[in-house]
């Protein structure tokens, strides 16, 4: 082998000088590349909105891993003849320095095309390149590495949930709702460590789903490439990169290895944490807005401890509800009719059920709580219905269209911290509102608790149904139906 004077190591091949990624330097070479291309993907500045270029994961016949890129000006030069898996040739190009941020590759130099560069496809090729190449990381390099905006590294393991729902049970995915959403979350285990988060975004979440449904059984190992690193509330999270692959079970090497290696060690199969998996994050309200505020933020649980500022004047402390699924219900000609049409009940019994807004805070930043049905209750030790009942039997049953004014059990709560359960939703997301729904009241000294069946324990927290509880809140006008509270009307704030 013959060896050039700045020390590049080359090969003769048909007069052509074929340079290996393991000898390139920076600067222009007028020499020769040869590799599988692994994959290839867009760039784009998040903030601009702007294509930076397409970048490629390249592999040689040594199985050095480099990467690649093409500026925006030159794509169409070359996209058309660019296929993952095939092996090509490359003379002339650019080693320019690899980037700092969320690289791809170990190597220092990243093969840039310029303005003479040939690319061409190598048919019948005797050399043998790999077909690919990975970088592991366990959960406790992740943590390690977290927020540092590194290198991008790959993760492999069994799935726990997807989307919440258990792996064991067989997930349906609904393509419609995670097409809205543009994202997929799943717990994930490797090996023996921690359960992880993992949110697949767009691209990432559309082969997870595709390749999901493709499979003949539920499949049981899932491996990512380059994912990012977060900690979210004191918790790690892992997301997918426009770089990003998905495999499953027997889709390369390393799922198969870890199928195998997941059959022979079955009690790990079956173990659930369910503390770890469905844990709410602690945050403090700041926190919250800052998540909220992210690009892509998800539906999801926290505990915040805030100390409670007011009782908010101006709106009802509580709405009539179906007496079977606690929606709210509209006078019919005859009767009281629930409002949720998956229930859709007439002549029901109009039940009082909290829909109180507080103002908190704490040391980062103040909002408004709106409690809901059983968080109320928590909160002032009554349920609505009792408080409502009481005020009307001391008054005598006011004239007709009065609503009973905000309670003394609610008032005397100001000034009082707490640790609070809160739900941020599509309502947040979208700006329609600030205000953060509770679900959930714990007392200050209480460990961590899981969300998994918080949906069942607090018949206030649905979406579907707070959607009909909240459209009242902004404003427009209850009104008492039932035998106890016929008269209702906009509150007053009692003392």
């Amino acid at each position: 082998m013959a060896m050039k004077p700045h020390g590049k190591s080359i090969v003769s091949d048909c007069d052509e000088k074929v340079v290996f990624f393991k000898d390139l330097s920076l600067g222009h070479h007028e020499a020769q590349l040869r590799f599988r291309l692994i994959h290839f993907w867009e760039a784009w500045n998040p903030l601009k909105k702007t294509l930076i270029g397409m970048e490629m994961l390249l592999i040689d016949e040594k199985g050095t891993v480099i990467q690649g890129f093409v500026s925006p000006g030159r794509i169409q030069k070359y996209l058309p003849d660019m296929k993952r898996g095939s092996v090509y040739k490359l003379n002339n190009f650019y080693g320019s320095r690899n980037k700092s941020v969320f690289r791809v590759a170990d190597h220092a130099v990243t093969v840039s095309f310029s303005w003479n560069s040939e690319l061409a496809v190598l048919l019948d090729c005797p050399t043998h390149f790999d077909e690919d190449r990975f970088r592991f990381h366990s959960c406790e390099e992740f943590q390690a590495n977290c927020d540092l905006k590194g290198d991008l590294y790959d993760v492999v393991g069994h799935m726990k949930l997807v989307n919440g729902q258990s792996i064991v049970e067989g997930p349906v995915l609904d393509e419609v709702e995670i097409a809205k959403a543009r994202r997929v979350l799943i717990h994930v285990q490797s090996h023996d460590g921690p359960v992880m988060k993992l949110y697949l975004w767009d691209q990432a979440a559309r082969d997870f789903c595709r390749k999901f449904k493709s499979c003949e059984g539920t499949p049981t190992v899932l491996l990512v490439t380059t994912v990012n690193t977060k900690t979210l509330g004191g918790t790690l999270a892992l997301t997918s990169m426009s770089s990003s692959r998905v495999f499953m079970d027997y889709d390369v090497q390393p799922t198969i290895d870890y199928f195998s290696w997941l059959g022979s060690n079955p009690d790990i199969a079956e173990q659930v944490n369910a503390e770890v998996v469905t844990k709410r994050e602690a945050m403090t309200i700041g926190e919250i807005f800052s998540y909220i505020g992210q690009e892509f933020p998800k539906d999801a649980f926290f505990e915040c401890t805030a100390t409670i500022d007011d009782v908010v004047h101006g709106s009802s402390w509580y709405y009539i509800a179906c007496s079977g699924c606690h929606s709210k219900v509209n006078k019919g000609p005859t009767s009281l009719l629930c409002s949720n049409k998956k229930c859709g009940k007439v002549n029901v019994s109009g039940v009082p059920q909290y829909l109180s807004k507080i103002s908190v805070y704490d040391n980062s930043d103040q909002a408004v709580f709106v409690l809901l049905g059983d968080a109320g209750r928590e909160l002032t030790g009554k349920p609505a219905s009792e408080l409502v009942r009481s005020y009307f039997e001391a008054n005598g049953n006011e004239e007709v269209g009065h609503e009973a004014p905000v309670p003394e059990a609610l008032i005397s709560t100001i000034g009082q911290k707490h640790k609070f359960c809160v739900k941020v939703t599509d309502h947040n997301f979208s700006g329609k509102t600030r205000s953060l729904t509770v679900t959930k009241i714990l007392p200050l000294d209480t460990p961590p608790a899981t969300v998994s069946s918080e949906g069942n324990q607090t018949t206030a927290t649905s979406e579907e149904t707070s959607e009909n509880r909240v459209d009242s809140a902004d404003g427009s006008k209850r009104t008492c139906y039932s035998s106890e509270v016929e008269r209702a009307k906009r509150p007053k704030c009692g003392n």
